[in-house]
């Protein structure tokens, strides 16, 4: 009879835990969903955003906010919620991207709408490493592959139904409620998570890393503005990139001094003498080098080279993104039969193929060509991304894993905006050399009263040669041209961008194959099956 009245109470508490997970599992769907979403939704709206509000001199800002914002807070998110408890910080974030979107659909003004996008984006920025984190607290390690897949190929799924959900929002209704959207889904994943997660309490006093915070926060946003802005808006050379640089290396010195000494540090440096944290991280990096160039350029290629339309190239990307969803959902699952150093090591395998076949493209390569190819990178991505965050989760104890998850997402979004910073460097370089060596000569043999176009086409190759392929994009602008010289230009410049992309394509591949050969190094990472006792 005792027996009988104590297994009550505790058949209670397993379905109220098992009621509390669903409930839980469903809040981060719905937020990581609707924060994924958001990106590729006011990426569709801009051209009306400008359209109402002007400013299209700062329109670049709109993305440039969210992206400063969002990846310079996750570090920070991680360790807060090591120290505060996960459902403290991630309900803040959910808040504050909730407010966010609020607010920017009540601008008058770019520069509102500008300053509400950064707010939007600390939000945004605290959502996505949190739910991460708290599928590694939910689930033992063999589980975590599989939920991590899933989760993992929520952010691969946004793209694909993103522009199209944003397209069909500014049409029926218009571009504020791209941001009003936000508000009862994410009202709904608060609600969700706040009654699913447990709350927790930190014991004895929190001593914040302050100053580790601000320096931090100064170093990062320095450098990702400099990556931002050289080279496009400033020469490399100027006062102003140079400035950034140097005002980036003073504060991530200062951060780097001041992280030793703290007792509990905001990015404890010492996890670097951990082989398996700084080759994980290491590998996470350069696999977004080389990802962020392909995705930037092969829509470049369809649309300049093959002459199909921009909705058109971007069906280019759709099969990669869901070569790469199924991929991180199987790959959930394969890595504990074959292990992960195994895994990661065909992942980087196959991403390296992909850039190989992506350098061999030419102006005789069709559509669905191209689109086999971009399934490789698909395959080699899905393969690598989710499971580098498992890893990591395995190597180190429960009082880190925020700080170790967050880790893995921001050294992806550092290595994305190196990649397109140094692959469209090397795009621009490339490009300029080759349009001088055979546009120039071309230009200077027309007479003397094409004398300003050539002169302006001249500038345009020193200062900007994306520019001179625009023309390749703009039916209207080459109906202008004369047709007996278009003739004799449309071959130059298609031969140019074929070979300028095979320069970033190849340079690409370098990177992937530096982490492929990061991948052996790791030691043998066994996923356990011990259950978590509770979320925090």
């Amino acid at each position: 009879m005792d027996n009988h009245h104590v297994s009550l109470p505790l058949e209670r508490e397993h379905e109220e835990g098992d009621a509390r997970r669903g409930l839980l599992i469903a809040g981060l769907i719905v937020a990581m969903l609707f924060a994924a979403l958001d990106n590729t939704i006011v990426g569709t709206a801009m051209p009306r955003i400008v359209g109402e509000l002007g400013g299209l001199e700062v329109m670049t800002w709109l993305t440039t906010a969210y992206m400063l914002t969002s990846t310079t807070i996750v570090p920070i998110a991680g360790k807060l919620a090591d120290l505060l408890g996960r459902k403290a910080v991630y309900v803040t974030g959910l808040l504050v991207f909730i407010i966010g979107s609020a607010l920017c659909g009540t601008s008058q003004t770019i520069y509102q709408l500008i300053g509400y996008r950064a707010l939007q984006g600390i939000g945004g920025g605290v959502m996505m490493p949190m739910a991460m984190i708290i599928v590694g607290d939910m689930f033992t390690g063999a589980q975590r592959a599989k939920w991590q897949g899933v989760f993992g190929a929520l952010f691969g799924l946004s793209s694909i139904v993103g522009p199209q959900i944003g397209g069909w929002i500014v049409d029926s209704l218009n571009w504020r409620w791209v941001f009003y959207i936000n508000l009862p889904v994410g009202i709904l994943a608060t609600i969700l998570i706040s009654l699913g997660l447990k709350s927790h309490r930190a014991k004895g006093p929190v001593k914040i890393d302050i100053p580790g915070m601000i320096t931090m926060i100064i170093g990062v946003v320095s450098l990702l503005l400099a990556l931002t802005f050289g080279g496009k808006d400033y020469p490399w050379s100027s006062w102003q990139i140079l400035s950034l640089f140097a005002l980036s290396v003073v504060f991530l010195i200062a951060f780097a001094v001041i992280e030793t000494k703290a007792s509990e540090p905001i990015f404890p440096l010492f996890l670097f003498k951990n082989k398996t944290f700084a080759l994980l991280n290491g590998i996470g990096f350069l696999m977004s080098l080389g990802m962020f160039g392909a995705i930037m350029f092969v829509p470049l290629f369809m649309q300049g080279i093959i002459g199909i339309s921009a909705a058109a190239s971007g069906t280019v990307m759709t099969p990669m993104m869901i070569t790469m969803i199924l991929t991180s959902i199987v790959g959930g699952r394969f890595v504990r039969k074959i292990g992960v150093r195994t895994q990661i090591i065909i992942g980087m395998a196959c991403m390296a193929i992909g850039f190989w076949l992506l350098s061999t493209m030419s102006i005789h390569t069709g559509k669905l060509t191209a689109m086999s190819y971009m399934c490789v990178l698909g395959v080699g991505i899905g393969l690598v991304m989710p499971t580098v965050t498992i890893a990591l989760q395995e190597s180190f104890p429960k009082s880190e894993l925020g700080v170790v998850t967050s880790s893995s997402q921001f050294f992806r979004q550092i290595g994305g905006t190196f990649g397109m910073t140094i692959l469209g460097a090397i795009m621009n370089q490339r490009s300029t050399d080759l349009l001088t060596q055979q546009m120039v000569p071309l230009l200077q043999k027309l007479p003397p009263q094409a004398h300003g176009m050539v002169e302006q086409f001249e500038s345009l190759i020193q200062t900007n040669p994306q520019g001179v392929y625009s023309l390749l994009l703009n039916p209207d602008a080459m109906q202008k041209i004369p047709a007996a010289m278009l003739q004799r230009v449309v071959p130059i410049l298609k031969s140019t961008l074929v070979d300028s992309l095979h320069s970033v394509f190849l340079y690409g591949l370098v990177f992937v194959l530096l982490g492929a050969f990061l991948s052996p190094l790791l030691n043998s990472i066994k996923l356990s099956d011990k259950k978590e006792k509770s979320v925090s």
